[in-house]
């Protein structure tokens, strides 16, 4: 498949991307033209971010050369690196020739770095977009933005419905291992459901049911869209609550709409819905309470055991026309081959992209996000490369692209994967790295979920550290960053950064320095390079995530999900394909 460019992915503000909450890519240009750097910067009124001098870096793993590593990739010449632009082309020329440098071997396709990612990307027209509720015989029009965000992901032109009823099914989750389906007893092919978002529990506050606050993969919207799907749905609408979805309506209306980025449906095992998307709470109070129903006993009555869904008078008509256009975007791999068992690998990943550069120039130069994950792979990479003695297990380093579009680049590999996932040891992801110093904690994000927590454990009882939880569990970040598609898989994946426990300051100084990044930097231009960074604890942290990888490769363990995880019963079977 030959490669077309994508369009350059525009973000609009912090907001339109919090789908790292939604997971997709905001409002992205209508044009492939992309401003110079340096015209960029100026036009905007920014500081400009030249590309350093280059660098002789050391085989340790050193705050000055993390810190050269970021301003590369997080300099205005690489443009935001945006999949599809030159950024891209940039961004992946560069990391090619820094694991070549490592005299790392290439583990893409066809002897190459690369692994080509084909994408299909779809734009609904807005403007035409009709959506019409007949709701106990009268009829009302959604507007487009105001009242709900619509899409289809099956890349047909047309989609139209007519007359679909509408199903209220709770939280829309069939989760047999907790004895909990919000479908049973009804059946909704060819209707459309209406359901909350998060878990069963959430909105109660009912810690008896699934994680309590903490959020599981049955909370997340995708799941939602996909077991509707499942069920033989025509569309799925989603319910928008602030609280239950971490972010506002504007974000979820910034992000459904222009161009939406998917795998193409043969590269995605996952079923998909001829239409999916949102309403606003206040619309579904309205519809449900002309009704009858009350949106708020509905919340109470959803999270009860032997709920059942509910045939509303209601039904849903649609005219969605949409135009799609294929492209591919890449991954980039390599791989220090093991001395003595090859054929198993450990993986670090993270995602090389961003948000790229505005209509009105300026760049989103995402220097956190994720410019330090991809410099700390390289640095635990330079470690393991100038090692005296070769790893018995082979290692492989995966930076990943359209993690902004949704985790499409590592949800491809995994489908795709250069090492066979029952021979991939573990994933060890690597995302936005927190730069505010030394923290007497590591945050695990999902800790309490795998086995790898015992060996990072035992390497920070060395560094005199703990180990913390997410401090929003609530906010399902386990499911948000590249790891999520490997654990999904069955391969144990391990998320974890530096904490906000901070050794000058405590948790409330560490908790300051995360939210004036998520305020003023997250997903914004002035996601840039700081002279202030303190980066003592960058080098704790990669050293502690190198030595977990250490342990890895030069052991034998086969770490697993653990007990009662929902990922465990993939990985044992893989477990049991190796003995076989």
């Amino acid at each position: 498949m030959s490669r077309i460019p994508l369009l350059t992915a525009t973000p609009v503000l912090a907001a339109a991307l919090a789908l790292a909450g939604c997971d997709r890519a905001a409002e992205p240009a209508r044009t492939t033209d992309t401003p110079s750097a340096t015209a960029g910067a100026s036009a905007a009124g920014d500081e400009a971010h030249p590309l350093p001098p280059e660098r002789q870096y050391e085989p340790a793993i050193t705050a000055d050369d993390f810190l050269h590593r970021v301003q590369v990739l997080a300099s205005d010449d690489f443009a935001g690196r945006a999949p599809g632009t030159v950024g891209e082309e940039k961004t992946i020329e560069w990391l090619a020739a820094e694991f070549e440098r490592l005299g790392l071997e290439p583990a893409g396709e066809d002897g190459t770095w690369f692994q080509d990612v084909p994408m299909v990307q779809t734009t609904a027209d807005e403007s035409s977009v009709r959506m019409d509720l007949v709701v106990g015989g009268e009829e009302r029009n959604l507007a487009f933005g105001e009242d709900m965000v619509i899409g289809t992901r099956t890349g047909e032109e047309q989609v139209s419905l007519d007359d679909s009823q509408l199903v209220f099914v709770g939280y829309g989750v069939n989760a047999p291992e907790l004895g909990w389906n919000d479908y049973e007893g009804v059946d909704v092919e060819g209707k459309t459901v209406l359901m909350f978002v998060n878990d069963p529990g959430f909105h109660v506050d009912d810690e008896s049911l699934f994680e309590g606050k903490r959020m599981t993969y049955y909370g997340r919207w995708t799941y939602k869209f996909e077991e509707a799907a499942r069920q033989g749905a025509a569309a799925a609408l989603i319910i928008h609550d602030t609280a239950g979805a971490s972010y506002g309506w504007d974000v979820v209306k910034n992000s459904w709409s222009g161009p939406q980025f998917d795998l193409t449906a043969a590269d995605d095992p996952e079923p998909r819905l001829p239409a999916q998307g949102w309403i606003t709470g206040d619309v579904a109070r309205e519809v449900l309470g002309t009704l009858g129903h009350d949106l708020d006993e509905l919340y109470q009555a959803a999270n009860q055991r032997g709920f059942e869904a509910i045939e509303l008078d209601a039904s849903m008509s649609l005219d969605l026309a949409s135009s799609s256009t294929h492209g591919s975007s890449r991954n980039v791999i390599a791989r220090l081959p093991g001395a003595t068992r090859p054929d198993e690998a450990v993986v670090y990943m993270g995602h090389w992209d961003h948000l790229g550069t505005h209509e009105d120039g300026r760049i989103y130069n995402g220097a956190i996000d994720n410019a330090t994950g991809i410099a700390g792979i390289l640095e635990i990479a330079e470690a393991f490369a100038t090692r005296e003695e070769r790893p018995d297990r082979s290692l492989l380093f995966l930076a990943v692209t359209l993690e902004e579009s949704g985790l499409l680049g590592s949800k491809y590999y995994v489908a795709h994967p250069t090492v066979p996932l029952e021979d991939t040891v573990a994933a060890i992801n690597l995302d936005a790295l927190p730069v505010i110093g030394q923290a007497s904690d590591m945050t695990v994000v999902g800790l309490g979920n795998s086995e790898l927590e015992d060996i990072l454990g035992g390497v920070l009882e060395g560094q005199d550290r703990t180990m913390s939880p997410e401090a929003t569990p609530q906010d399902g970040f386990f499911f948000r960053s590249d790891h999520f598609n490997f654990a999904k898989a069955g391969v144990p994946a391990l998320y974890a950064k530096g904490g906000d426990n901070l050794r000058e300051g405590g948790l409330e100084a560490g908790a300051e320095a995360q939210r004036a990044y998520r305020d003023a930097r997250y997903h914004q231009p002035g996601d840039k390079v700081d002279p202030d960074w303190d980066l003592t604890g960058i080098v704790e942290d990669l050293q502690a995530l190198y030595q977990v990888g250490e342990a890895l490769v030069d052991g034998d363990d086969w770490p697993n999900w653990r007990e009662g995880n929902a990922f465990r019963a993939n990985r044992d079977r893989m477990m049991e394909n190796r003995a076989d």
